[in-house]
């Protein structure tokens, strides 16, 4: 027994009801892009208008402007519609210029770099 008719699944499979609302798209290499979606074809080929890419460190956040933005289906893992009407963010999250997220970026990733290495190095010590 099925609670949907053949239009509703219609729906929401489609993207057609995104068309014109504020929507995030998580790609494959972990970007999230945010934007108004005008345009689509039957691979999730989308174009977003006003699009920008949200970058988050830790408690640090800075959405870069994209402009105009064509990606490519077969890179997209999600997409989700905005709810305007409450807040994007959690209020501990701060708001910084482009220059200091990247400067975060190279830092978290140095670390993570840094780990990598020191657990190369401490794999002798496995006694299992």
């Amino acid at each position: 027994m099925s609670w949907a008719s053949p239009e509703d699944i219609h729906l929401s499979t489609s993207l057609a009801s995104y068309l014109d609302k504020k929507l995030l798209v998580l790609l494959r290499d972990g970007r999230k892009l945010l934007g108004t979606l005008r345009s689509f074809d039957q691979f999730a080929n989308a174009v977003l208008e006003g699009a920008c890419e949200r970058v988050i460190v830790g408690d640090l956040y800075c959405d870069i402007p994209l402009g105009l933005y064509i990606i490519r289906g077969e890179n997209v893992v999600l997409i989700g519609e905005l709810d305007l009407d409450k807040e994007e963010l959690p209020p501990h999250m701060t708001r910084v210029s482009e220059a200091e997220i990247k400067r975060a970026q190279k830092v978290e990733r140095e670390a993570t770099d840094l780990k990598g290495t020191m657990r190369k190095r401490m794999e002798f010590l496995d006694m299992d």
